[in-house]
């Protein structure tokens, strides 16, 4: 069975590379646990001094798996606290690294995708790249951190904005916001992110690490958010309107809800 998470490590950089490019990555069981092996396989290697975040194929990631969680039906509050659970545990391994975390954006990242990009702390983008949270037009509640780091990075009116019109951020957009440090040509997404990475990786980790620590020390609360976000998306899923978004999207039909 092929890995949904790829993790390859050279010369001190940890490319990791979310691997559902059929399902455009979104986040499903397997992704999740694999996410959280993979932050957990990372932290242990002290050898890893930088770590790039990606998608294989054409997207970074699309958010949660809506298609799994409908065939979850009357299981899916369950199935949602399991999956978030993994996933959240896996976002808060990588903040705490102490390895700095680049986000190298390829097409669309949508949902708990933005998440991911949230978690990391620098983050490239192509100019054909999309920002979308997603969450209220199917009915769901955000998860992946981003009723946390969100707010934190574009601010509290943009954030809401982002979560309650679910309105597209283009590149250019998502750089004027702060959501992204830099824009680049699609194709050289990755080897800008790459190329940051080696530069961290010849650079003074211990000073790296004490910056994000102070940071986080300024701000504290993440696990404790992204458990109630756990909570709050499992409780949506079992809801009418939930249950209707999600339909009305599997169906590519405007949902109804009463």
């Amino acid at each position: 069975m092929t890995r949904t998470v790829l993790l390859e490590r050279r010369d001190g950089v940890a490319t990791v590379t979310l691997n559902r490019p059929e399902g455009a990555n979104a986040l499903d069981m397997a992704m999740g646990r694999d996410l959280l092996a993979v932050a957990l396989e990372i932290e242990a290697d002290a050898d890893v001094r930088a770590v790039v975040v990606t998608g294989a194929g054409k997207h970074f990631c699309f958010g949660g798996d809506l298609r799994g969680m409908a065939e979850q039906g009357a299981a899916v509050g369950g199935y949602l606290n399991e999956l978030t659970t993994n996933i959240h545990a896996a976002i808060s391994g990588f903040t705490r690294l102490k390895a700095p975390v680049i986000a190298a954006v390829n097409g669309t990242a949508a949902g708990g995708g933005v998440g991911l990009v949230c978690m990391t702390d620098l983050a490239i983008a192509g100019r054909g790249s999309r920002f979308s949270l997603a969450y209220t037009g199917v009915g769901l509640a955000p998860d992946c951190s981003t009723s946390f780091l969100l707010p934190r990075i574009v601010g509290r009116r943009r954030a809401l904005e982002l979560l309650l019109t679910n309105r597209t951020l283009s590149a250019d957009e998502a750089l004027d916001w702060g959501l992204v440090n830099q824009v680049v040509d699609d194709a050289e997404v990755l080897p800008q992110a790459l190329a940051l990475a080696v530069k961290f990786a010849a650079g003074p980790t211990e000073s790296y690490a004490a910056v994000k620590r102070l940071i986080d020390a300024a701000d504290p609360g993440l696990e404790a958010q992204m458990a109630r976000e756990g909570r709050a998306i499992a409780a949506q899923a079992l809801h009418p309107h939930g249950q209707e978004g999600v339909a009305a999207f599997l169906g590519k039909r405007k949902p109804k809800f009463a």
